[in-house]
C-alpha cells in the first residue's frame, strides 16, 4: 500500500502538497498523521476533500504500508505514529520537503529537496516538466498552501521558483476568491484579546549585540491561528526576531519567527522539541509552566543567537594617525580634511594615546595651535584585538566614555571601530555580514532588514557575468583581500535596469589583484599607478574597472581630488550620490551582502538624489550636473536639501574653476541621455548653461528643434546604413544654434573639444548658409537640380546633415536634405583618371571639372552607364580640344 503523508497539525501547504503528489501517485492514500491547523479544518468542512478518501493514521494497518510519500516533513520526530516504520525492512520512502535538515531527517531512496516558499512549489515544478495539468480544484489547494507557506508571496523565503508555480497555478483555474477567503480572516474577539495582551507583554533583548522581541501569555481557553497573531505582532512593532509563547491549558505553544541569520528559530525550538525552517518554526511544550519557559528560552537564545561581530567585522581600515610630534594645527587640520572626531597617536608604530575633536578645538579656541598634542591626548583607554566580541567594544564605547576602540594586533594598530560604527550597527545597519535591505520608513530612523543579494544576482544577470563575479570573490580571497562591487551596476541591479558596467572596489592593492586575476583568465591588464587603478579587459573586449579603496580631499573648492588608499567605507563616502554608495561583497564568505553606509536605498526608495555632505558640490562642482543627469535618467528627484546646496554653488560661480573639460565630459553624458529635452530644461532652471556660454539658453524654440532632431536621428536609424553618427552632437548642434559665430569659437575653446568635434561644430555656420539657399529656393518657386542639392550639403558632416533637416520647418527643404542623405550623397563618377587618359585626355588641374561635370550630370539623370560618362567626356572635352 502506498500512502502520502505529511506532519502532524497540518496547514495549508502540508494538504496542497498532498494532493499534488496524488497525482504523481494515483493509487496512495492520503494521510493526517495528526490534527490540523484551525484554518484547514474549516477548510475541510466546507470542501469537497472527502473525495479523495482522506484517511487518519488510526483508519490504516501500518504495517501494510509499502511505500511512504512523505510531503512538507524529513523530520520523524514531526510525523505521529508513522515514526514507527521508518526503519522498517523494504519500506520505500519518497521524500518531497522544503524545510531544513534537523537530528531526526529521514533518509529516502528518492528525495526532492529544495530551498524554496512551499513543498507546493517543488510539486507544481514537477507538474509542469511531466506536462501534469492539474484541475481548477487542484490549484486552487494547492494556491492555498502556496500563498500561506510564503506569506502571500511576500515573505523573505519566497524565491522567483515560487511565483512560477503561483503563475502555473493561476493559469490553471487556481481561485484566488477561495485562497482570499480562507486565508485572509478577521480575528475572532478571543484573537483580538490575546493579540492585546501579547503587545503589551512585548519586550525587546539585546542579546549576543541582537535585538530579540519575546512576548507572552496566558489564557485558559483554546485560541487557534496563533501564527497569524504572530505575523501581525511583527509588523506592528516593526520586529526582525519575535518569540511567542502562548499558555493555553497544560501546554504551552511557542511560535518564532526571524527575518535575520544570526537567530536561527528552527534551530532553536528544535530544543523544545519543535521544528521548522530559520526564519519561521513552532513548537508545542507539556508540563513546563511558563515563567520556567521564559528563562529557559532565553537561556537558549545566549547558546543560540550568533553576532557574528567582532571587531575585526565592524572596524574601519587604514587608521590614518598622527605622530607624537604633531601639534594641535596639525590634528586639527587631519581632522578638517577627512571629517574625523578622533585620531590615535604613535610612537614609531606604538599606540600611545587618542586625540580628540573636542580637545583640538578647545585648544585652538585657547591660541594653543603649536602646542604638541602629547600635552592634551588621552593616554588611559580600552583597546581590542580583531576578535573581540561586539559586546566589549560597546562597553568601552558606551561605558567607559570613548569616542573610538583602536584595534591593534601583535603590537600593531590595523583599525579603529568608532562610535558611529557602533550606533549603526546597534541601530540594525549591520550589513558587513548580515543579508537584509532597508525599510524605508522616512530619514529619521530606518530600521534595516537582512537581505543578501545572492538571488537577484542569479536572477537579474546572464551567467557569463555571475561566473565573473564568482571568480573576482575567488582571487580576492586567495589574498586575502575584500572585494566589492560598486558603482551603477549595484544601483541599477536592485531598480531592475540593465547595466553591465563591472565597476569593483578591493581594500588593498588593485593592480595587484588585476595582475593576480590575469593569473586566472585569459585577459590583458591596462594599469594606472598613479590611482591604484587597472582595467582587465577579456578576449572578447569585455571591461571590468578595478579600484583601491581610497580616501578624497580637495585642498580648495573645485580642484583635482587628492587620493589615499582606504577602506571601503571611505571609499563610498568619496562618491556623488547616497544612491551611487551601495556595494554587494563578492567574497566568498559574504558573497551578495549589501552594503549601505548613507542610506543609499532608502533614496532608491524615495526616489530622491541627495548627495552625502553638504560640501561635496562645492568640492567637485561637475556633481551639479550629474544630479539633474540621474534625476532625469532615473526618473528621480533632487532633494531638497541638495536643491538648496546646488543653487547655492551655482551662486558661488564654482563651475568655472572646474574647467571647461570636465563640464564637456558630463554635458556629453546628458545629451546622450533619453531625457535630453527634460535634462536641458533641468539645467536652465538651476541657471547652469550659462557656464558654457552666458548666452545661452534653454527655451521653446531650442526644445522644439531638440524635438524635430530625435525624430531625424530616428529616421535616419531606420534607414538601417550602418553609419555611425555621434547623437549628442546632433544635439549640441541644436543647443549651440543661436550663439553667433563668434560664440561658437567662444565656446568650442571653453570646452576643450577635441579638434574633429571643434571643426564639426565650427561648421555650423556654413550648415545655416546652406539652409538659407534652400528655404530662398523654396520660395522662389525654382526647384534647384539634384546637382545644386548635393553641392550644398556636400563637406558637411552627417551629423550637420541631421541638423539641417531637424533645423528645417519647410517639408519641401526636409525632402531635399532627405534626398541628399538618402540618395545624393552617394552618387559616384565611375570613370577614373585612367579612363580620361585613354579617352585622350592629358592630366592636369582640368580633371577636377571633367569629373564635376561627370557627377552633375549623373546626379541629374543625364547619364546611367559607363559608356554614358564616356560618351558626354568625348563630346564636351575631346572634341572641344581638338
Amino acid at each position: 500500500m502506498d500512502v502520502i503523508a505529511t506532519h502532524v497539525n497540518a496547514d495549508f501547504d502540508c494538504l496542497g502538497s498532498m494532493i499534488a503528489a496524488k497525482r504523481l501517485y494515483p493509487d496512495a492514500v492520503l494521510v493526517f498523521p495528526g490534527g490540523q491547523e484551525r484554518g484547514l479544518r474549516d477548510f475541510l468542512l466546507q470542501s469537497t476533500l472527502y473525495a479523495y478518501g482522506v484517511k487518519g493514521v488510526r483508519d490504516i494497518d501500518l504495517q501494510q504500508i509499502s511505500r511512504l510519500i512523505l510531503v512538507d516533513v524529513r523530520s520523524s520526530a514531526r510525523i505521529g505514529r508513522l515514526a514507527e516504520i521508518v526503519d522498517k525492512p523494504g519500506l520505500e520512502i519518497h521524500i518531497y520537503d522544503h524545510h531544513p535538515a534537523d537530528e531526526k531527517t529521514i533518509t529516502g531512496q528518492f528525495e526532492l529537496i529544495e530551498e524554496v516558499g512551499a513543498t507546493t512549489t517543488i510539486l507544481a515544478h514537477q507538474f509542469m516538466q511531466r506536462g501534469i495539468a492539474p484541475t481548477a480544484d487542484e490549484a486552487t489547494m494547492m494556491m492555498l498552501g502556496l500563498y500561506e507557506d510564503t506569506g502571500h508571496l511576500l515573505f523573505a523565503s519566497t524565491t522567483p521558483r515560487d511565483y512560477q508555480a503561483a503563475a502555473f497555478l493561476l493559469e490553471n483555474g487556481a481561485n484566488l476568491n477561495t485562497v482570499a477567503d480562507f486565508l485572509v480572516r478577521e480575528m475572532s474577539p478571543e484573537q483580538i484579546d490575546l493579540l492585546n495582551e501579547l503587545l503589551k507583554s512585548c519586550k525587546r533583548k539585546l542579546i549576543n549585540g541582537v535585538e530579540v522581541a519575546i512576548a507572552y501569555a496566558s489564557i485558559d481557553y483554546y485560541v487557534g491561528d496563533i501564527s497569524s497573531l504572530v505575523h501581525k505582532l511583527k509588523d506592528i512593532e516593526n520586529l526582525n526576531v519575535l518569540i511567542v509563547a502562548v499558555r493555553m491549558e497544560d501546554r504551552v505553544f511557542l511560535v518564532g519567527r526571524s527575518q535575520i541569520p544570526e537567530v536561527h528559530v528552527g534551530e532553536l525550538f528544535q530544543r523544545f522539541g519543535g521544528g521548522g525552517h530559520a526564519y519561521a518554526s513552532s513548537a508545542t511544550v507539556k508540563d513546563i509552566p511558563l515563567v520556567q519557559l521564559l528563562d529557559l528560552l532565553e537561556e537558549e537564545l545566549q547558546k543560540t543567537v550568533q553576532s557574528g561581530y567582532e571587531a575585526r567585522q565592524l572596524m574601519s581600515a587604514p587608521v590614518k594617525t598622527l605622530p607624537i610630534s604633531a601639534t594641535i594645527e596639525d590634528a586639527r587640520e587631519l581632522m578638517t580634511r577627512f571629517n574625523f572626531n578622533a585620531i590615535p597617536v604613535l610612537n614609531a608604530q606604538h599606540l600611545v594615546g587618542i586625540i580628540t575633536r573636542q580637545v583640538v578645538e578647545k585648544a585652538a579656541h585657547h591660541k594653543l595651535q603649536k602646542m604638541p598634542v602629547t600635552e592634551v591626548m588621552t593616554t588611559d583607554f580600552d583597546t581590542a584585538d580583531p576578535q573581540t566580541q561586539l559586546a566589549e567594544l560597546q562597553r568601552g564605547i558606551i561605558d567607559h566614555n570613548q569616542r573610538c576602540i583602536p584595534v591593534v594586533e601583535h603590537g600593531e594598530l590595523v583599525g579603529i571601530v568608532t562610535r558611529t560604527d557602533l550606533l549603526r550597527h546597534l541601530l540594525g545597519d549591520r550589513q558587513k555580514l548580515a543579508e537584509r535591505l532597508p525599510v524605508e520608513s522616512g530619514r529619521g530612523g530606518a530600521r534595516l532588514k537582512r537581505k543578501n543579494l545572492a538571488r537577484l544576482i542569479d536572477a537579474q544577470l546572464p551567467k557569463f557575468i555571475r561566473a565573473l563575479l564568482r571568480q573576482l570573490g575567488e582571487v580576492a580571497d586567495t589574498l586575502d583581500m575584500k572585494i566589492y562591487l560598486v558603482g551603477g551596476f549595484v544601483r541599477d541591479l536592485l531598480l531592475r535596469q540593465e547595466n553591465l558596467d563591472i565597476d569593483v572596489v578591493v581594500e588593498g592593492d588593485g593592480i595587484a589583484f588585476a595582475e593576480a586575476f590575469a593569473k586566472t583568465a585569459e585577459c590583458r591588464i591596462r594599469s594606472h599607478q598613479k590611482f591604484g587603478t587597472a582595467v582587465i579587459v577579456l578576449p572578447d573586449g569585455f571591461k571590468i574597472d578595478v579600484a583601491s579603496a581610497r580616501i578624497e580631499y580637495y585642498e580648495s573648492p573645485a580642484a583635482l581630488p587628492q587620493v589615499e588608499h582606504s577602506s571601503i567605507r571611505h571609499d563610498l563616502y568619496r562618491r556623488d550620490f547616497t544612491i551611487n554608495t551601495l556595494t554587494i561583497s563578492l567574497n566568498e564568505e559574504s558573497y551578495g551582502q549589501l552594503l549601505d553606509f548613507f542610506g543609499g536605498q532608502r533614496d532608491l526608495k524615495e526616489k530622491q538624489i541627495r548627495v552625502l555632505h553638504n560640501l561635496s558640490l562645492i568640492e567637485d562642482p561637475t556633481r551639479l550636473f550629474r544630479a539633474v543627469r540621474f534625476e532625469q535618467r532615473l526618473g528621480f528627484r533632487i532633494g531638497r536639501q541638495t536643491e538648496r546646496l546646488m543653487r547655492g554653488a551655482v551662486r558661488m560661480k564654482l563651475v568655472k574653476k572646474v574647467g571647461g573639460a570636465r563640464i564637456r565630459n558630463e554635458l556629453r553624458q546628458i545629451l546622450d541621455e533619453p531625457q535630453v529635452i527634460s535634462a536641458l530644461r533641468r539645467l536652465e532652471q538651476f541657471d547652469l548653461l550659462k557656464f558654457i556660454d552666458p548666452h545661452l539658453h534653454f527655451d521653446r524654440t531650442t526644445a522644439q528643434m531638440i524635438v524635430s532632431a530625435e525624430k531625424t536621428s530616428s529616421w535616419f536609424d531606420l534607414l538601417y546604413t550602418g553609419e555611425k553618427y555621434h547623437r549628442w552632437l546632433l544635439y549640441l548642434f541644436c543647443l549651440l544654434n543661436f550663439l553667433s559665430d563668434k560664440g561658437l569659437q567662444r565656446v568650442s575653446a571653453w570646452l576643450d573639444l577635441a579638434p574633429k568635434y571643434r571643426d564639426l561644430l565650427l561648421q555650423l555656420p556654413p550648415a545655416r548658409k546652406a539652409l538659407k539657399r534652400a528655404y530662398y529656393r523654396a520660395g522662389s518657386g525654382n526647384a534647384p537640380k539634384n546637382s545644386d542639392i548635393y553641392h550644398w550639403f556636400n563637406g558637411l558632416s552627417l551629423e550637420i546633415v541631421l541638423f539641417v533637416m531637424a533645423g528645417s520647418d519647410n517639408e519641401q527643404v526636409r525632402k531635399w536634405v532627405s534626398q541628399y542623405v538618402t540618395d545624393f550623397r552617394k552618387v559616384k563618377v565611375l570613370l577614373d583618371g585612367n579612363g580620361l587618359i585613354e579617352l585622350g585626355l592629358k592630366p592636369g588641374p582640368h580633371f577636377h571639372q571633367v569629373f564635376l561635370t561627370l557627377l552633375n550630370a549623373r546626379l541629374n539623370g543625364e547619364i546611367r552607364t559607363l559608356e554614358d560618362e564616356r560618351q558626354l567626356v568625348r563630346e564636351k572635352f575631346v572634341a572641344v580640344k581638338k
